[in-house]
């Protein structure tokens, strides 16, 4: 298998890490109950996606 040559610069290795980077997650506001919840997902204070209720939220103890 070919090796390199020669070491890389740091410049070069930070070049190829720039894109290893987090991002933030995209939030949306649910229409039925006015919190935050992820796009196209279950609502997990509510319980309802698109117009209807898919699940009932556990109770808050």
């Amino acid at each position: 298998m070919p090796l390199p040559k020669r070491r890389h610069s740091k410049s070069r290795g930070a070049k190829r890490r720039t894109h290893w980077k987090l991002k933030r997650p995209n939030v949306v506001e649910c229409p039925h109950c006015h919190q935050g919840k992820l796009p196209h997902h279950i609502c997990p204070h509510c319980g309802w996606y698109h117009g209807e209720e898919i699940i009932t939220p556990k109770e808050a103890k």
